[in-house]
């Protein structure tokens, strides 16, 4: 199975309501999953290929309260016709209820271009997350702006809806706040565009713009308070990571970033997770050499001048986190060979210390 390494998405590692980890990856002809054995592993089990034929390499995976998964991609099929054949696509996603049991049937959504398969053909990679009633699947449309899909509680799926903005660039993410309130940045040409619930399970609405040139393809978000998100994303030009700051004065000021001063490539992925009895905010990256990169924030400070310890080896693609059953900080990477490479949280000592990588 040729597991894909490349693709730039952090949330590829969740656990499920039996408490095993499970990891995702695109593939050629689906997507490749290995699953913990037990729960807190050490073995896993896989990869095992879970069918796709025609999906891009970019999976977005959400994850809602029962622990049901979600796996979001575009799928590309030929069709024929009269007048030849053409390439229909697709919007698409199927669902795994238990860890490690197969999925369901890959469902189409659609594209906000209905037939029109010329400019179905340029939507972008699909960004998904869970909130309060259902999921949400955001893309990229035609022009340049992004459209989003949302499904109630009763598995219904409302409308595609034009979410408006411009120039918006591919790597958009989204994320929930424990009571289910959702934050949607995509990144653009000259800013980074923002949409959230003012409640959960309400409509998104457009908030201010912040400025800033932000590179394709590296956001990520994460819950960081009790209804809080904080957003990072690279800048283009020397690709250091930068979050977004609340604004200073009124709620309506423009807000600001700031630079954490981390160089890497891609996304950095994010956990929240007491350690040491204090409340702090896991990053893992991509880092210059090409090694995987952790730091610590305290949660609800802003991120800033923090010490990045690298360690491993060499990586495609971007790092996860996840805690596993037992509590531990759990990073995954997949190396250049695609065999997954994890490292766990040493509980005996302070602070976040990483025990060895184990190979896959």
């Amino acid at each position: 199975m040729a597991v894909r390494t490349a693709t730039p998405v952090t949330g590829w590692l969740l656990r499920g309501s039996d408490g095993r980890l499970t990891a995702y990856a695109p593939a050629e002809g689906g997507v490749a999953r290995w699953t913990e054995t037990r729960p807190g592993g050490p073995e896993w089990t896989g990869p095992e290929l879970l069918p796709a034929p025609g999906l891009d390499p970019h999976l977005s995976i959400a994850q809602n309260a029962q622990g049901y998964v979600y796996l979001v991609g575009v799928r590309r099929r030929e069709v024929p016709g009269d007048a030849g054949d053409w390439i229909a696509t697709e919007v698409v996603y199927a669902t795994q209820l238990q860890s490690g049991r197969p999925v369901t049937n890959w469902r189409s959504i659609g594209t906000p271009h209905g037939q029109d398969w010329d400019r179905a053909a340029q939507v972008g990679a699909p960004t998904a997350v869970v909130d309060s009633v259902g999921l949400h699947v955001f893309v990229r449309n035609a022009g340049g702006g992004v459209c989003g899909r949302h499904m109630d509680a009763r598995g219904i799926w409302g409308p595609w809806t034009d979410l408006k903005g411009s120039h918006v660039l591919d790597g958009m993410t989204a994320a929930a706040t424990s009571t289910g309130r959702v934050e949607l940045l995509a990144p653009a040409a000259e800013f980074v565009l923002r949409w959230q619930q003012d409640e959960p399970g309400g409509p998104l609405r457009r908030i201010r713009n912040t400025p800033a040139k932000p590179a394709a393809a590296t956001a990520t978000a994460v819950a960081t308070g009790d209804d809080r998100i904080t957003h990072f994303w690279r800048e283009a030009a020397d690709s250091a990571l930068h979050t977004v700051l609340p604004p200073v004065g009124a709620a309506d000021d423009e807000p600001v970033s700031a630079s954490l001063g981390a160089v890497g490539t891609g996304p950095a992925a994010a956990l929240r997770t007491p350690l040491d009895g204090l409340d702090c905010t896991v990053l893992a990256q991509r880092s210059a050499s090409g090694v995987p990169a952790v730091a610590v924030f305290p949660t609800g400070d802003e991120p800033a001048g923090g010490q990045w310890s690298e360690t491993g080896e060499d990586f495609a693609g971007a790092p996860a986190l996840a805690l596993d059953a037992l509590g531990r900080v759990t990073l995954a990477v997949l190396g250049a060979d695609g065999h997954l490479r994890v490292a766990r949280q040493r509980m005996s000592e302070p602070g976040l210390a990483l025990g060895d990588w184990v190979r896959v």
